[in-house]
């Protein structure tokens, strides 16, 4: 499951997890993340621009071993998106992905 943080009117953590996370480890993501709340939703309707679907990016790698150093268990990947403007086209699609809208299929 995906569980989103931060804020989708800019930048939003993207949390991929086995299971649902504990409010204990909600307040450690919160806090880990610059205290970027948890989004209570399953998706958001907004352009993203964010790494490749089918590529782990090393952020991603680094963020889900500070979180098991923290002990927040279960979190497969962490991923970085930025909102942008529907018409945005200033991103590398080798490396970046835009997305109209981010859900539990990304």
């Amino acid at each position: 499951m995906i569980h989103f943080f931060g804020n989708a009117d800019s930048k939003v953590f993207a949390v991929q997890t086995v299971e649902e996370l504990s409010p204990e480890n909600i307040a450690k993501l919160t806090w880990l993340f610059g205290n970027q709340p948890k989004i209570n939703t399953a998706s958001l309707d907004a352009f993203f621009v964010g790494p490749r679907a089918a590529m782990i990016t090393p952020w991603s790698t680094n963020a889900v071993e500070i979180t098991q150093n923290m002990g927040v268990p279960g979190i497969l990947r962490i991923e970085e998106f930025k909102t942008v403007a529907k018409d945005f086209k200033d991103y590398d699609p080798m490396l970046s992905q835009k997305y109209s809208g981010l859900n539990q299929d990304i």
